[in-house]
């Protein structure tokens, strides 16, 4: 054999021996990851998802509770508008709510107050037992409630809770008692408004139903008037009853006779969804224009 062939020989299995011996490398970024990330809650995943911030609005304490919030019985279309109040009553703290709640929504019958305790919701009777007590669900938008086989929901219209933290009054030390500096104090960024709501005739749409009720906005100076329409099958909207409606900052707002309120956003080709959207799906959707 030549001394070529021979040396060449030994060059491959050197450059095999070679490869074999050196261990494999870990991935660079298991080198270099630092810690895990605390993992995201099932509504900040959700959210991000969605590609939407997620912005909470459940009351952390009982200070963020008074104000209306939605309570439905989950599959059906019934529905009412609480009013949860800071005053203190007989039992906890006082509620209100339209006299035809007790009708579509016969468990009320037995509630006279509200409590917060532990972090939850509970809805009481004359004796201070709970009738409902709520949980925050996954989604950390609406709570839920079980009583025997039926399930409620329980959304937050307007509450304490839910006002933005700038509108809250500065605690800071000789704070409110100069006036700010206009040099530099930032310019106030007005919000997005998206195109207004259409005078017409809307249908509302539930989950498994569509057109249940019907209601005309009227054109006129905010706030226009309302008017559910005849042969309406949707109990909830007839409690709500609705008496006028403005918009207001991209937000269609619905304004009770009793002074709830339910406030909507575009979903477009002239469809308004509540928000946020938990709950029972509540949609207004575009039929007719208005009467010239």
């Amino acid at each position: 054999m030549s001394r070529a062939v021979v040396v060449s020989r030994a060059l491959r299995l050197a450059g095999l021996s070679a490869t074999l011996l050196v261990p494999a490398l870990p991935a660079a970024s298991q080198e270099t990851a630092p810690g895990l990330a605390e993992p995201a809650t099932p509504a900040e995943q959700a959210s991000s998802a969605a590609g939407t911030p997620f912005v909470e609005s459940l009351p952390r304490d009982i200070a963020g509770v008074p104000g209306t919030w939605d309570l439905s019985r989950d599959g059906s279309t019934r529905r009412c508008v609480l009013t949860l109040s800071g005053a203190s009553g007989p039992a906890g703290r006082r509620l209100s709510f339209p006299a035809g709640c007790r009708r579509a929504l016969p468990i009320l019958n037995g509630v006279a107050g509200w409590l917060f305790a532990d972090g939850n919701l509970r809805l009481v009777d004359k004796d201070v037992r709970p009738v409902l007590q709520f949980a925050a669900r996954v989604d950390a938008r609406s709570l839920v409630a079980a009583a025997g086989e039926e399930h409620f929901s329980l959304v937050p219209l307007q509450i304490v809770a839910m006002v933005p933290p700038t509108d809250a009054v500065p605690t800071s030390p000789g704070a409110g008692s100069a006036a700010p500096d206009a040099r530099s104090a930032a310019p106030a960024q007005p919000e997005p408004a998206g195109d207004a709501p259409a005078p017409g005739i809307y249908a509302l749409d539930r989950y498994r139903e569509q057109d249940v009720c019907r209601i005309a906005l009227t054109p006129g100076t905010a706030p226009a008037p309302v008017r559910i329409l005849d042969s309406c099958r949707d109990g909830g909207l007839t409690v709500f009853d609705p008496v006028s409606w403005r918009f207001a900052n991209g937000h269609l707002t619905l304004n009770a006779r009793r002074g709830h309120a339910v406030n909507l956003i575009a979903a477009g080709d002239g469809r308004w969804r509540r928000d946020p959207e938990v709950g029972t799906t509540f949609v207004l959707r575009r039929v007719e224009g208005a009467a010239p």
